[in-house]
């Protein structure tokens, strides 16, 4: 039999009844998305110490995690669950190096300037005055150790995404959010930091 003809949800079939070929297919034919995935993920991420290969494996990871779960009575194919339990795996895979490197996402976040967040960033599309003042390192960190007191607990963690530079709708994939939920906060977030920055500089 020629399992190379076969589609998804065949190989799936097979692959359920042991078939180590029907599971050879397909995990080549999903080598293209998973490189392409790895490949964007670690352009986004240069600083963590992460190899193309380390990211394809935890990729291959999620692949095989699809191929386990995925239920084809459910309105979605099997190529969309794929890519969303590839992106996820690897998305999990980056929070926990930037952890690592930076401490836990609930510890206090210290700045090196080519490698994290700052507050500049993350005001990047706001152009009244106090937000457009450039802050060096410490004024940059106390005014984050204030913001933070003002923060909800979803808040707080979207408010450390962004600082590694995670878009909303990554911050809702991670938070497992709507990504209007994660817009709106970020918003509020804005608000509650050009308030610190105005309060600091007032003093």
């Amino acid at each position: 039999m020629d399992y190379s003809d076969l589609n998804d949800y065949e190989l799936i079939y097979y692959i359920n009844e042991n078939n180590e070929e029907a599971n050879n297919i397909i995990i080549k034919k999903y080598e293209p998305l998973i490189n392409s995935i790895a490949s964007r993920m670690l352009q986004s991420c240069p600083y963590l110490g992460l190899e193309k290969s380390d990211l394809i494996q935890e990729g291959m990871i999620g692949l095989n995690h699809a191929i386990g779960y995925f239920n084809e009575q459910k309105d979605v194919s099997f190529y969309t669950y794929a890519k969303t339990c590839i992106e996820r795996r690897l998305i999990s895979v980056i929070v926990s190096a930037k952890r690592l490197k930076h401490r836990n996402l609930n510890e206090s976040v210290s700045f090196d300037t080519e490698e994290d967040g700052s507050l500049d960033y993350l005001l990047k599309d706001e152009t009244s005055n106090p937000e457009s003042i450039v802050l060096d390192k410490q004024e940059t960190e106390d005014i984050i150790e204030l913001v933070k007191e003002k923060l909800t607990d979803f808040e707080f963690q979207v408010f450390n995404l962004m600082l590694y530079y995670f878009n909303y709708r990554e911050i809702a994939q991670i938070l497992d959010k709507e990504p209007k939920q994660v817009d709106n906060a970020i918003q509020r977030i804005k608000v509650k930091v050009r308030d610190e920055i105005r309060k600091y500089n007032e003093k």
